[in-house]
């Protein structure tokens, strides 16, 4: 079945693979966003308590998408997968630190003969809700600003050399330069969409409340809150969207030589009508998904804001890739920016991948299935005196 396919299309299909579990997974990132309303949110111990055991639960799930797009990720694009994991690890080993710290805080912050106390683990909650959106965004907007790498696929096969490796920083930061980027105001671009994505988790946090606690004073207050996330989620978002349409993108000629054209991913969801549409369909959602809140104070929004998380994330990665461009750039060498021709597996083993990812809508039940049983019905306070696990 796969072996009739191209090679170009087997690493279309993969992209569009790794976009998805992407997607799912930023949207399951809504378990980071309570962490910083939670103050606001609840004013007693058991409102806090209901709070946190509605969401935490859904960390697993999360937990299994973050591993599974890693192995999309390392099957099918090992030379970024070596280049940014590889390279950039004070960014992604600062990720997995905090959610490493994450886990341990939400297991210990409740149980008896804590030594460090509830406070010290909602301090460490705190700084995971900031610092993992924070790094996490950074690094995908380099998809559209600069990375400071140098690529030599000749190492692969230099087995006597001194240096085997397939690619190298050029920075003592390792990633994190990505912070203060000015070069075609990257800051701004990366520093907005992460301000942007991490209101909207925060957004969707507060749907999922809404949706699923069956607590009058919790949905009042949770409502009340999402007009102001709302407005400045799209502010932020509005500023990304406008610095990414006018800045000049990496392009990839017909020589397979990287390029720089002017609004190059503006030209890209132009000349894309299913980008176009997937574009326009996150701005619908967003729109319904604020006026439910506000004019039908409906508990159903949540679901809208799903779709709209989903299709946000994918049409950012989609734009990154799509039509000839160079979805990881470089600024240290602008030919050692990678495309999706030059940074994916061989042809044999996407094929072999492909047959693999078969297994990916048995997946997808798991997912649902657990989602199901863990949210089916709506949590109250009598829920926590029940025996259930309290966090």
């Amino acid at each position: 079945m796969f072996e009739t396919l191209s090679y170009s299309t087997l690493q279309h299909y993969w992209w569009i693979l790794v976009a998805v579990l992407a997607s799912a997974l930023i949207f399951m990132m809504f378990v980071q966003g309570w962490q910083v309303i939670y103050n606001i949110l609840w004013k007693t111990d058991k409102e806090k308590d209901l709070v946190l055991n509605a969401l935490w639960k859904h960390y697993k799930l999360t937990f299994s998408i973050f591993v599974t797009f890693g192995w999309a990720t390392f099957a099918s694009f090992p030379a970024f997968y070596a280049t940014s994991f590889g390279w950039a690890y004070l960014v992604w080993m600062a990720i997995l630190f905090f959610m490493i710290v994450q886990a341990v805080a939400y297991e210990y912050r409740s149980k008896p003969n804590n030594f460090l106390g509830k406070k010290t683990y909602d301090v460490f909650l705190f700084l995971n809700w900031f610092l993992v959106p924070l790094l996490l965004w950074v690094a995908v907007a380099t998809f559209f600003t600069w990375s400071n790498f140098v690529v030599e696929t000749s190492n692969i096969v230099n087995y006597a050399g001194q240096n085997t490796f397939i690619a190298s920083w050029t920075t003592p930061f390792y990633g994190l330069e990505a912070l203060w980027n000015t070069i075609q105001g990257g800051f701004i671009t990366n520093i907005s969409l992460w301000i942007a994505i991490t209101l909207l988790c925060q957004i969707v946090a507060l749907l999922y409340i809404i949706n699923h606690i069956n607590d009058k004073t919790l949905v009042q207050r949770a409502s009340k809150m999402l007009i102001p996330y709302s407005a400045v989620f799209l502010v932020f978002f509005l500023i990304f969207v406008f610095k990414l349409l006018t800045i000049s993108g990496f392009a990839v000629d017909d020589t397979m030589k990287v390029v720089m054209q002017d609004y190059k991913y503006l030209h890209n969801i132009l000349d894309n009508w299913f980008i176009y549409t997937l574009f326009l369909w996150w701005v619908v959602l967003v729109l319904l998904w604020i006026g439910l809140g506000i004019f039908k104070k409906s508990r159903n929004w949540f679901w809208f804001a799903w779709a709209g998380t989903f299709s946000v994330v994918l049409s950012v990665l989609l734009i990154a890739w799509f039509n000839n461009t160079a979805f990881y750039p470089s600024l240290a060498d602008m030919q050692s920016s990678l495309t999706i021709a030059n940074a994916s597996s061989s042809y044999y083993t996407l094929i072999v991948m492909s047959y693999v990812s078969l297994m990916l809508p048995f997946v997808l039940a798991y997912i649902i299935w657990a989602w199901k049983t863990i949210a089916g019905e709506q949590m109250k306070k009598t829920d926590l005196a029940k025996g259930l696990e309290k966090y």
